[in-house]
């Protein structure tokens, strides 16, 4: 008669009444993630409208602004080779040295934030994560390969690692590593691998057509099997200090963590994550129902620190990056240094003769 009144709630009731509000809430550090993704994308999208702008105007004889540096991000074995040289003689060659700078900052990421560079900013990553969720939505369940099978194709991207490691550091000597730099095919690598893109052979065609439906059959196949780059970085990433922790006090074995990794780590069996598959993309910790039970924080030695909280992880990433950027820029060492005169020229005559293949002219010849 004079109405229901709620009950007193108990101190632990509290606890739990708050941890159902919290699972309620919007998978924030995913939403983070995406629009950290699509920030990016978007970025690159218009890198490469201006870029191919550049590159009609040279085509039409006339220098037509400035060329954007941040597409060099797409010429990794020149990035590779200039860091080579700079780490041998200290001098940053000036032919593409925005490409260098890229590779150098997503070292340094993967040295202090695991892979996030693969899960939170990779053009290809993204791609391959939304074709893998487009997947997941048809099959209604996650595509894993047999271990008999997925362990020997994990091993390709390292043996493709291996072949341009020994390539580049080995076989090469200091001398041809000078003389690949100053080669005209360098120097207008950019623009042919625009055209490899904008006039595709049928093998081409073919290749990444066979790509994307793998990449759609079997989710991250390309980055889980073939990227040599994402190989480099998850051996990189071992030296990195933050992880994923998991407390077995809290945790309730529900296993939700170690279902929605992308990379099938058994995040659920494990106290740290120290894998070289682990991308920093904290899937699992905004998969974990109690939110004490996975963490990201700081492990040196035995020791765990203080959570990094995902939208400050966020924020070191995307700062390091950029912020790394602007630092090339104030100290000169972003925009290339060839005369676009000369490339107007190179571009007008063609860029089909033996002087841009990839060995180059010989020795012999003339590099300007």
């Amino acid at each position: 008669m004079f109405g229901h009144r709620s009950p007193r709630l108990t101190p632990d009731e509290r606890v739990r009444r708050a941890r159902q509000v919290f699972r309620a809430r919007p998978r924030s550090p995913q939403r983070l993630r995406q629009g950290v993704q699509f920030g990016t994308f978007a970025v690159i999208v218009y890198i490469g409208w201006r870029f191919v702008q550049w590159v009609k105007g040279l085509e039409a004889g006339v220098v037509d602004g400035a060329r954007s540096p941040g597409v060099e991000g797409f010429l990794p074995i020149a990035s590779l080779i200039s860091l080579r040289h700079w780490v041998e003689t200290g001098v940053v060659n000036l032919v593409h040295p925005a490409g260098l700078v890229i590779l150098c900052l997503i070292l340094l990421t993967a040295l202090l934030f695991k892979k996030a560079f693969c899960s939170w900013l990779c053009p290809v990553g993204t791609a391959s994560e939304y074709l893998a969720r487009l997947s997941h939505r048809l099959f209604k369940r996650r595509v894993k390969l047999p271990g008999w099978l997925d362990w020997p194709l994990q091993s390709l991207k390292y043996l493709l690692l291996l072949f341009f490691v020994n390539a580049i550091f080995f076989m090469m000597s200091r001398e041809q590593i000078a003389q690949f730099l100053e080669l005209p095919y360098n120097r207008v690598s950019d623009i042919k691998m625009l055209y490899f893109f904008t006039d595709p052979s049928a093998t081409t065609l073919w290749v990444l057509g066979a790509l994307t439906a793998l990449s759609f059959a079997v989710p991250w196949f390309w980055c889980r099997y073939l990227c040599p780059y994402g190989a480099l970085l998850g051996l990189v990433s071992l030296l990195s200090p933050l992880k994923v922790v998991r407390s077995p006090a809290a945790c309730t074995n529900c296993r939700q963590c170690a279902a929605v990794c992308p990379s099938f780590l058994a995040v659920d069996l494990k106290t740290t994550v120290n894998s070289v598959e682990c991308t920093g993309c904290l899937e699992c910790v905004a998969a974990c129902p109690e939110g004490d039970a996975l963490q990201l924080r700081p492990v040196v030695g035995r020791r765990a620190f203080r959570r990094v909280r995902p939208a400050v992880f966020a924020v070191l990433v995307v700062a390091l990056l950029y912020g790394g950027i602007q630092a090339a820029r104030l100290g000169g060492v972003w925009r290339g240094n060839t005369d676009q005169r000369e490339l107007v020229e190179r571009v007008r005559r063609g860029l089909d003769g033996p002087e841009y293949d990839h060995v180059g002219r010989p020795a012999s010849q003339p590099t300007r």
